[in-house]
């Protein structure tokens, strides 16, 4: 079976004194949740904007849907079907209200104003947010922005999740729920985090970053 994502031998560093990633190999198929684990600054943020061009590979190739990107256009093809969740919320929150950046990606798509309407609430209703289409995005508690966040993903109606310590910030309760969400979506994933038990409870399989490259391991080692 073809994956949705391959990385081939992938090499990336910020500059020759920050090499990163040296020869990274992975992929993902239909149904997989990988983790991906590895201290801080092992690459594994860097990993995931590889796929969706938000950096570029210095060697090796980046494979999704079929696509091996040329270009800007390709990637635009990419993003759309692979849905990347920040590290930080505030990276992805642009927008004054919580229903414009949840509508934004549906909207430029080509959805209707009443299409995108019903998107937004109903994603919002997935992540346990209902009533909060008027609330000011900057007003809202960190924990709320990440599963604003989250919903401007899902809105978009990946076949892919790229989720970057999905986690972060979120209380006992929020997370519980956050678990919940996640374990019963039905697109692959390739999970960031610290959160090993999120890890252990999410994942089919997990990959360590380690010295710049990937080292598959068992789900119940980490």
């Amino acid at each position: 079976m073809t994956p949705l994502i391959r990385l081939e031998n992938v090499s990336f560093r910020y500059g020759p004194a920050r090499p990163v990633l040296d020869g990274v190999s992975l992929a993902l198929h239909a149904g997989q949740r990988i983790g991906l684990v590895g201290d801080i600054g092992s690459g594994k943020t860097s990993l995931l904007h590889l796929i969706v061009g938000l950096l570029r590979p210095d060697g090796g190739a980046v494979e999704a849907f079929g696509i091996r990107p040329a270009g800007e256009k390709d990637y635009v093809r990419i993003r759309r079907r692979a849905g990347l969740m920040f590290q930080d919320a505030d990276d992805q929150l642009f927008c004054p209200t919580v229903a414009e950046d949840i509508a934004f990606g549906p909207v430029n798509l080509g959805c209707t104003c009443e299409q995108a309407h019903a998107i937004v609430h109903e994603t919002l209703s997935v992540v346990g947010l209902d009533g909060y289409a008027d609330r000011i995005t900057y007003q809202l508690s960190a924990g709320e922005k990440r599963m604003v966040a989250l919903a401007t993903v899902l809105a978009m109606r990946p076949e892919v999740l790229l989720l970057d310590e999905p986690s972060a910030n979120l209380d006992a309760g929020a997370r519980g729920r956050l678990l919940g969400i996640l374990a019963a979506r039905h697109e692959a994933m390739l999970l960031v985090s610290h959160d090993l038990d999120m890890i252990r409870r999410l994942c089919t399989h997990v990959v360590r970053l380690r010295g710049g490259r990937a080292e598959p391991c068992r789900v119940e080692d980490v």
